[in-house]
């Protein structure tokens, strides 16, 4: 066949998808292509979707694999609700992910996968290949691998090996489809491969014959070009949510001269942290993998007493686990950031599915009167900011800060524009001094409210430290009833001063219309890119999304008071919208909730909000 010119389509933003086995490289697969994107200068958002089961049963509905990438020229806010191109590697992937293509979408397909036993398996009584499942879409039917195996037939390949690189086949194509330039990715399997030059060449060989063979086929009509974003200038990375965490609690380390500390036990989808911080020890990083969750969270306790920048990752059930200790951080008035990347619930749940389902647990979910700061991520780049934030007000404010990140935010990745140290706010914890006279382990600071940090062997600071309450001030053991009160009261008092020191709620829209649409943390990309396009239609809607959820920012009151309506959106079943009708008791509330571990879709959103500003 010989290579065809093809007319090129400008394209704003693009959302392609990688389906198949649990074998066969999806995730590797979605990532370089993610990879090249952010080098050409796209901006983008990507999110892995994987089954939680080890090895699941091949050719099944259940063991399907799959990597989503929303690209742009613009700014790019969700991985995209409809994929517009959609690679998928067996049948089984085919029936799970059609109902997420566009009509008209790009089907790319391994014909060889589509035997009769593969059909039959994923739940298909006649071949989606024969009938007209796949009518209303541009399909490309291609052998990959029969065709990866023939580009390595003279290099002595086994099959095994050479149908383990059919996704480098599939990558070739789409390349080609976008236009892409091989080098990268050609680079990347040098550094990968280094010590393993037969598979360096087998990946090249096989990525540019699916880029050749793109060249030549009949079915391919056009060619898309997605142009650079214009985007501010620096230096950017394309990080994951589990990563920019672990990225801003070594930040808020340095920059507060306390060294960081991680007493974490593995769990699903928080593991990573752990992982990233363990590979920064030249940073001064500390990390113990511990044999449990409260082993965990205990040897972090331990080590802010000492001294440390002291955290703790977890998800919702090992949350569960951590709670008396929190309530131990918290008498003690001890600085410890608590990170819980949200799955569904509840117990074991859905492992690698994402909710927003923890809140009253981070709210609530401790035995006595025992506050905590809750803060919220919202999108896999500012992971990095808020987990900084927290450590920040739990440095200053001597009292455990819970972090709430989700699956889709520690999971998906953005571009991410490193900041300079330099340009983060100072971190100064409350640290005191050696043989100082007027040093009392209670005695507090007026405007925080918070205890000074005696660190143990420093001369002249010896106190009692423990889950017994503490004499007010004194810090002797106490069962007074009145000091008991006065010290709760405090504690209490403490955290509600941090509203002194957090950004006010902000509004996007006008401050007063028809209808608020309030979210909190990961649900901001869909619920902001609802919102825009109901005021680009000119709808009287505005967004409230907070980030600051214990305690709320001052004007929160004044915030909410401006609208006729108040719909609030989470992936839970009503959790925040019943916390803000406890602070303030308002009859214009309503919510909009999905508890399905996917996110929200834009266009449910718009049709939810249109109904309300519809109704009388």
């Amino acid at each position: 066949m010989t290579k065809k010119k093809r007319p090129v389509i400008e394209r704003e933003s693009v959302v392609v998808k990688f389906v198949g086995d649990s074998g066969d490289g999806m995730q590797l697969t979605g990532g370089m292509f993610s990879d090249v994107a952010a080098l050409v200068g796209n901006d983008l958002a990507t999110f892995p979707d994987f089954p939680a089961e080890i090895r699941a049963p091949q050719n099944t509905v259940a063991g399907v694999s799959g990597f989503q990438m929303h690209m742009g020229s613009s700014k790019i806010y969700t991985t995209g609700d409809l994929v517009d191109v959609l690679v998928a590697m067996n049948p089984a992937s085919l029936k799970a992910n059609l109902k997420w293509a566009k009509k008209g979408a790009t089907i790319l397909l391994d014909t060889d996968a589509f035997d009769e036993k593969s059909v039959e398996k994923a739940g298909y009584k006649v071949s989606p290949l024969d009938d007209d499942t796949l009518e209303t879409y541009h399909a490309i039917k291609s052998p990959m691998t029969m065709l990866t195996k023939e580009s390595l037939k003279d290099m002595g390949v086994d099959n095994k090996t050479a149908e383990r690189s059919k996704n480098m086949f599939a990558l070739g194509i789409l390349f080609y489809i976008f236009n892409r330039d091989l080098k990268p990715s050609f680079k990347y399997f040098e550094t990968k491969f280094k010590k393993k030059p037969e598979l360096v060449e087998i990946n090249k060989v096989v990525l540019q014959q699916g880029y050749n063979y793109a060249e030549t086929i009949e079915a391919l009509e056009s060619v898309i070009q997605v142009s650079p974003a214009h985007m501010e200038k620096g230096r950017y990375r394309n990080i994951t949510g589990n990563v920019a965490t672990a990225w801003g609690l070594l930040a808020a380390a340095e920059k507060s001269g306390r060294p960081l500390f991680l007493g974490s036990y593995p769990i699903t989808p928080a593991t990573e942290i752990l992982m990233e911080l363990s590979k920064h020890k030249s940073l001064g990083a500390k990390v113990f993998q511990a044999e449990d969750e409260i082993a965990g969270i205990c040897s972090s306790i331990g080590a802010s007493f000492t001294g440390s920048l002291a955290c703790t990752t977890t998800s919702g059930p090992g949350l569960s686990l951590k709670s008396e200790a929190i309530g131990l951080a918290v008498i003690t008035e001890l600085p410890l950031v608590i990170v819980n990347v949200q799955r569904g619930g509840p117990s074991t749940g859905l492992p690698t599915k994402s909710e927003q389902s923890d809140l009253y647990q981070a709210l609530f979910g401790r035995n006595g009167e025992c506050p905590v700061i809750v803060v919220a991520a919202s999108t896999a780049e500012n992971c990095f900011y808020f987990a900084y934030m927290a450590a920040k007000l739990s440095l200053e404010h001597m009292t455990p800060t819970i972090l709430l990140t989700d699956g889709y935010l520690g999971f998906g990745s953005t571009l991410f524009r490193i900041p300079k140290m330099k340009d983060m706010p100072a971190i100064n914890p409350p640290m005191a001094e050696a043989n100082d006279p007027d040093y009392k382990p209670y005695r507090r600071n007026p405007e925080t409210l918070a205890r000074q940090w005696a660190i143990p062997g420093t001369e002249g600071l010896r106190h009692r430290i423990g889950g017994l309450e503490k004499e007010n001030i004194i810090g002797t053991v106490s069962t007074d009833p009145m000091n008991h009160q006065i010290m709760t009261d405090l504690r209490a008092a403490k955290v509600e001063k941090v509203a002194d020191f957090i950004p006010e709620q902000e509004i996007e829209g006008a401050p007063e219309g028809d209808l608020l649409v309030i979210s909190w943390g990961g649900t901001y990309g869909s619920v902001h890119s609802a919102v825009k396009q109901m005021q680009n239609e000119g709808k009287s809607v505005s967004l409230a999304h907070f980030n600051y959820i214990m305690p709320l920012p001052k004007n929160t009151g004044k915030v909410l008071q401006g609208f006729k309506k108040i719909v609030v959106c989470e992936l839970n079943s009503g959790q925040f919208v019943n916390y803000l009708k406890m602070k303030f008791p308002m009859p214009n509330f309503h919510q909009f909730n999905k508890v399905q571990g996917l996110p929200f879709m834009i266009n449910e959103l718009t049709d939810r909000f249109n109904q309300l500003l519809e109704e009388k």
